[in-house]
């Protein structure tokens, strides 16, 4: 799978330079471009904004990065990521060029030796990267971190989100039922997952200063689905942090297979709920503990063909439960999202990322 460069553009429509060096003109109006692209296989389903010469050029001016710049190889299929294919995908999607140093920060990030991307594009699942971002980048970008933040609310994160995806399809080369397995897929693999944490009503330091990175930064997470989490009963911290994890403690979870070498479980709090929290818990870390041990399920649960497997695979402890993860570490706790209920949201991980990485947001 090949990406344009937008070289020349004119009354007819726009002239665009392959990789293999062939020439092609495409319509200039939405529509028609869109029609183009998708019979091309680098359309996701949705209008395209033709990445004409000047919107490219003015992209790549606006984000402050040279063209012929390789930010990373990325598979499935290995092909170089250059600053100018991330901005061609960008413009496509309708991101704002001032999001360049956001994007090729998260690219790098999923190219960290701990996430396999190659795995996560050919997988049979339908993860997607999800990228969690804190620092003063998310109200520069207007990256949703509170009603609404995961999908809803009109802000260019989507537009972003979707650049992400199209880099994905279009560079890395992830094609459904070719090099991609995904037996559902998921609305993620569209716009992708772009989302703030909301800094300001949490009782705890942002997720990426816990990480090691202070200021603008993004969190890559290998995200499986999403789901959400309601209670109006509990009365405490502990109370919420039982009723979360046990919501998450899904048999059917990747994380609970015995052939599956890692796992995690992200998971964001309502500032509502993380205030009650918080002031029960003001250590984050026993805020992952507790939902850790509350993610868990007794060994009988299980069939009994697949105890023996568990057992074998050394995930079942002498309390006889089986963890969804290994460690409380493994648990990412964030705040975000509206005040109008006691929700939190769950994310469970793909299994096969060592682990989520961090990366600063430059420019």
């Amino acid at each position: 799978m090949s990406v344009p460069n937008i070289r020349d553009c004119g009354p007819e429509g726009c002239s665009i330079d392959w990789l293999s060096s062939q020439r092609q003109q495409v319509p200039s109006e939405v529509m028609e471009f869109t029609k183009f692209a998708t019979d091309e296989g680098w359309g996701d389903g949705l209008p395209l904004v033709p990445p004409t010469e000047l919107r490219v050029r003015e992209f790549l001016a606006e984000g402050g990065r040279y063209p012929d710049e390789v930010i990373a190889e990325l598979p499935p299929i290995g092909a170089e990521c250059t600053v100018e294919k991330i901005a061609v995908n960008a413009v496509m999607a309708g991101a704002p060029g001032k999001s360049l140093p956001l994007i090729i920060a998260a690219v790098e990030a999923m190219m960290d030796s701990s996430f396999d991307l190659g795995g996560l594009n050919a997988t049979t699942c339908p993860a997607s990267p999800a990228i969690f971002v804190n620092g003063p980048v998310r109200n520069t970008l207007q990256i949703p971190y509170q009603h609404g933040c995961f999908g809803g609310v009109a802000t260019p994160a989507l537009a972003i989100g979707r650049a992400l995806r199209l880099i994905m399809r279009n560079v890395a080369g992830q094609l459904v039922g070719e090099t991609s397995q995904a037996t559902f897929g998921s609305p993620a693999r569209i716009a992708g997952i772009l989302v703030g944490e909301w800094e300001e009503r949490s009782p705890w330091a942002p997720l990426a200063e816990r990480r090691g990175v202070a200021g603008s930064a993004v969190t890559v997470y290998d995200a499986m689905s999403t789901l959400n989490i309601f209670d109006n009963t509990a009365q405490n911290g502990q109370e919420f942090l039982e009723v979360i994890g046990k919501s998450l403690a899904e048999p059917g979870a990747n994380s609970f297979s015995p052939t599956v070498p890692f796992g995690g479980i992200a998971v964001a709090i309502n500032p509502i709920w993380a205030e009650i929290i918080g002031s029960d818990l003001p250590n984050v870390e026993d805020v992952q503990e507790l939902i850790w041990r509350h993610a868990s399920l007794p060994i009988e649960y299980f069939w009994p063909k697949l105890r023996a497997k568990i057992e074998e695979s050394g995930r079942l402890k002498a309390d006889g439960r089986v963890y969804l993860v290994k460690s409380p570490q493994d648990v990412l706790v964030m705040v975000c999202g509206g005040t109008g209920g006691l929700h939190a949201y769950g994310m469970h991980g793909w299994g096969l990322c060592r682990s989520p990485v961090t990366r600063q947001v430059i420019g």
